[in-house]
């Protein structure tokens, strides 16, 4: 009931605007249609830019002044504030951005949310914007219903576009009327007491709302007709600034504990640039009357001279802050550490991404080399390996030495304790992801790398029993082709774990070293290579033991191929490398020879050497 408070409350004041004046009504209309148009307009521009923010985003980070200028040019763009703090925030949840990158566009954010009102206070008060949103909405719809997806994004764009002018014609109408009937400036307080009242009414509305885009629209057409006065607007354009980040936070509860850091770091930005307005209020005014005669804005042109305080005290609070970026992270790291994770509990992947495709098939991917890990252990376990061992192992020596003991493992125990739960996560969250064209082929990828891993499991549990049998025998004619089974098995899950550990390795290089894993695994086919007749004919092994060995064999294959099909889906992020790219530089064993081959030869060396 206390969750649904808020809603009751402003859905009772609606139907009382609606009730008891047309006006209040025309008002409150005029705000939800820009709302809807502020939504119509960001689903437009996610379409339309196809995942070029997110690509943006990733390669404006690596300087501080590039991630400024990414948050402070997209919110421009979209005029979402909110947008772009919840793209970064699953960004950062998938690893993909550092906590201090992050900051840098959160910071720039602020600053692009004061593009917003120069456009609201300029053109938008002074020409009839209302007239062009109709054909605005006519071809947008037209767009809609086209089958192209750029075509339909396209539309909503325009959609988006129109309804924002919609609902600020019919703003800016109804404060008109309004003013006729009833004066609101009436309420209007001085002194702190005021700044810190409308401070507060800032916050609230943006909180409702969502958008401080909103709220600024609102306090712009007010003061441009008279409705509310110049210092109290000043304080509603603090408390939307900190509203914003409110907002921000509250999207951030579901996220990991990386979100929520930089939701805290925008909240603590926020509030440091509201202080810092509040208590210098008198020196931004200065500042802004300065700005305006250097501007050529007229003296009571408040709704520019708004404008110009909003930028002024972000940009204040940017210079102010950056500065202390490193102290902030140092101090958000120590007071919200990283929570141990349980074994059913995502690491990277939550509900919140599912509006970022692109962070979020990030975040499956590397939620997925987690799953990887644990089936590591598991096989080390199945083939009598200590996982930390098996990692260190790095002669043909230490992975043939055997344990002073045999185990059989309850494989059934493990895998549903660490195997099956976070399998089970990463499947709902895929089911949830909606995806299309080049992301579609990547989702399904990951889909069938992730069941291509639990086949890998479950063909290690019917490796297992021979296996603990033949160990036990290490000197018999069995014991020695199952130890050299285990041993090309550990070497493979011992390269592909060094793989998984290469977050910046090169596609290509990992790509080679995989096919020549798959070469090896095809020369170690004890049917195909001939070793199995071998031992039948020399009447080693007799005809069960032969059985039992190939169709082990058949097991170990499947293990080692499945393995092997899920790193080539898993082991490098998709942006790395293009999927018809990956396909024309994956080599078949064939080729993997030859180039080996080359390679050795010592007329390929002289053509290394000449210049």
């Amino acid at each position: 009931m206390a969750r649904r408070l808020p809603l009751i409350v402003v859905l009772i004041l609606l139907g009382w605007m609606f009730w008891s004046s047309p006006t209040l009504a025309g008002i409150a209309s005029g705000v939800a249609v820009f709302l809807f148009g502020m939504m119509a307009l960001e689903q437009g521009l996610r379409g339309l830019t196809g995942g070029t923010l997110e690509a943006l985003l990733r390669r404006s980070t690596d300087r501080l002044w590039k991630g400024l200028a990414f948050g402070a040019g997209t919110t421009a763009l979209t005029q979402s504030s909110t947008l772009v703090s919840l793209l970064t925030i699953s960004f950062l949840s998938s690893g993909l951005l550092g906590l201090k990158q992050g900051l840098g566009v959160i910071f720039g954010a602020n600053l692009g949310t004061t593009t917003g009102a120069w456009l609201l206070a300029g053109p938008a008060l002074h020409f009839n914007i209302g007239a062009g949103a109709l054909p605005l909405l006519t071809f947008g719809v037209v767009f809609i219903l086209a089958r192209t997806r750029v075509l339909r994004a396209l539309g909503w764009v325009l959609v988006g576009v129109g309804f924002l002018f919609l609902g600020i014609q019919w703003m800016k109408e109804g404060f008109e009327t309004f003013q006729q009937a009833f004066d609101l400036t009436e309420f209007a307080m001085t002194g702190l007491s005021g700044l810190l009242l409308y401070t507060l009414v800032g916050i609230a509305a943006t909180v409702i709302m969502q958008s401080s885009h909103a709220t600024l629209i609102i306090v712009i057409t007010a003061l441009a007709a008279g409705q509310i006065s110049y210092d109290n607007a000043l304080a509603v354009s603090i408390g939307a600034n900190v509203g914003t980040a409110v907002s921000t936070g509250l999207a951030a509860i579901t996220t990991n504990t990386a979100g929520r850091r930089l939701a805290a770091a925008h909240l603590i930005f926020n509030l440091v640039t509201g202080l810092i307005a509040l208590v210098f209020i008198q020196v931004f005014l200065s500042a802004v009357d300065f700005g305006s005669r250097w501007l050529g804005i007229a003296d009571d042109n408040h709704a520019l001279k708004l404008a110009l305080f909003h930028t002024l005290f972000n940009l204040t609070g940017i210079v102010v802050m950056v500065p202390l970026m490193g102290r902030l992270v140092s101090l958000l790291e120590k007071r919200m550490p990283s929570k141990p994770l349980h074994l059913d509990q995502p690491k990277y992947i939550s509900s919140n991404m599912l509006e970022t495709p692109g962070a979020a098939l990030e975040a499956l991917r590397r939620e997925l080399l987690r799953l990887f890990r644990r089936a590591f252990s598991l096989i080390a376990q199945v083939l009598n390996y200590e996982a930390g061992q098996l990692r260190k192992a790095e002669s043909r020596a230490q992975l043939a030495a055997l344990p002073n003991r045999i185990r059989f493992v309850d494989i059934d125990a493990l895998y549903l304790r660490s195997i099956k739960p976070l399998h089970g996560l990463i499947v709902n969250f895929m089911a949830r992801l909606s995806v299309e064209g080049d992301r579609a082929r990547q989702l399904v990828l990951l889909r069938v790398a992730s069941q291509d891993l639990i086949e890998a499991v479950k063909d290690a549990k019917h490796l297992q029993k021979n296996m603990v049998r033949y160990l036990k025998e290490a000197d018999s004619p069995m014991g020695k082709e199952y130890r050299s089974m285990r041993r090309h098995l550990g070497h493979l899950l011992r390269q592909l774990d060094q793989l998984a550990a290469e977050e910046e390795g090169n596609s290509e290089d990992i790509e080679l070293e995989l096919a020549a894993l798959s070469t090896r695994i095809e020369e170690n086919d004890i049917v195909n290579n001939g070793r199995l007749d071998e031992l039948i004919r020399t009447n080693r092994i007799n005809a069960e033991q032969a059985t039992s060995l190939m169709n082990d064999n058949a097991y170990t294959n499947r293990i080692a191929r499945n393995l092997l099909n899920m790193a080539r889906a898993a082991f490098q992020p998709f942006a790395e490398l293009d999927p018809d790219l990956r396909d024309a530089i994956v080599l078949n064993p064939g080729e993997v020879r030859a180039l080996l081959a080359d390679l050795n030869t010592p007329d390929s060396h002289e053509e290394k050497t000449d210049p």
